[in-house]
């Protein structure tokens, strides 16, 4: 079978029948995939190859455990921003929540249907795909936009608001985590808040690959035809202030602001978390829901009012 590869993934675990399943499954998802059996060759395999783009890591290896791996990532300016799935057989909250803690976003639990495992690494790859588009395009930025002091825009589908979000992102180079986090509330607002899309919808069409499809047939019923979210974005010198809001019925946010074990083993559900923790120095829900505010401080010690 002729498939183009496309993204590389590292597959670490001291078990070679799991790194078999793992080769063979990613693999003819069309992924490229290195293969590590245990923690320390999982080390070297990063320093070799330079273009990992997600790592699917086991927890329980006895010469170097996947936190131990994780941790060096972290530590390791090259490797720090690749994304982390974590797979283990340990289900325990207070562990799935200790690997989140230190990075590990994604989480499968033993044992794992291939159709889990894909849709884990795909979202792991496209938040790859973001990171490292926003990396090549910041320098691209006009002198110009420094210029600006307010913004206003409105979008009805989720690829404008990706492309949104990288453009409000390349406005402001000082602030790294932006497209990924704007990405995640821009997307948010269309798929949960103006085609109602609920989460329990949101996981069951992920991994049956039909959420690409639904996504397109909700934006044309008539019912959604003049839907629009809207972002409004006020710039000064110290900080940039965001206000986005949608036209759906709101939700309860409270339960996603933070990383959840309960959703670790879940293909989506920590994008407003990680909107807070890698973009925003403050984001704040208002009203039912379908309206935020967040706020972006240009200079590490400037405090953001």
């Amino acid at each position: 079978m002729n498939k183009q590869l496309t993204q590389h993934i590292l597959a670490v675990d001291d078990e070679p029948f799991n790194l078999d399943i793992i080769d063979q499954y990613v693999s003819d998802a069309g992924y490229r995939v290195t293969c590590a059996p245990g923690g320390r060759r999982a080390l070297q395999a990063l320093e070799a190859n330079r273009d990992i783009d997600v790592v699917v890591l086991d927890r329980m290896m006895p010469d170097l455990n996947g936190m131990e791996v994780l941790a060096a990532m972290k530590a390791n300016p090259a490797w720090a921003e690749i994304p982390v799935v974590m797979q283990t057989a340990a289900a325990q909250k207070e562990q799935i929540a200790e690997g989140m803690r230190a990075g590990a976003f994604y989480y499968l639990v033993k044992p794992y249907e291939e159709a889990m495992l894909l849709a884990m690494v795909k979202a792991a790859a496209s938040e790859a795909v973001q990171r490292q588009t926003l990396r090549r395009e910041l320098h691209k930025l006009h002198r110009g936009i420094q210029l600006l002091s307010e913004m206003a825009f409105r979008f009805r589908t989720v690829e404008e608001a990706r492309d949104l979000a990288e453009f409000v992102a390349r406005c402001f180079p000082d602030a790294p985590g932006l497209q990924l986090g704007l990405t995640e509330l821009t997307v948010n607002a269309i798929e949960h808040g103006n085609l109602s899309i609920t989460y329990q919808e949101k996981s069951q069409l992920l991994l049956a690959d039909g959420w690409a499809a639904e996504l397109d047939r909700r934006v044309n019923l008539p019912e959604n035809a003049q839907k629009f979210a809207e972002l409004r974005v006020t710039c000064s010198s110290e900080n940039v202030r965001m206000h986005l809001r949608d036209q759906g019925k709101g939700f309860d946010w409270r339960a996603y602001q933070e990383l959840s074990a309960e959703r670790a083993a879940d293909p989506h559900g920590r994008g407003i978390a990680m909107a807070r923790m890698l973009a925003f120095h403050s984001l704040e829900y208002l009203g039912q829901g379908n309206e935020l505010r967040c706020v972006i401080s240009l200079h590490p010690r400037s405090e953001a009012v």
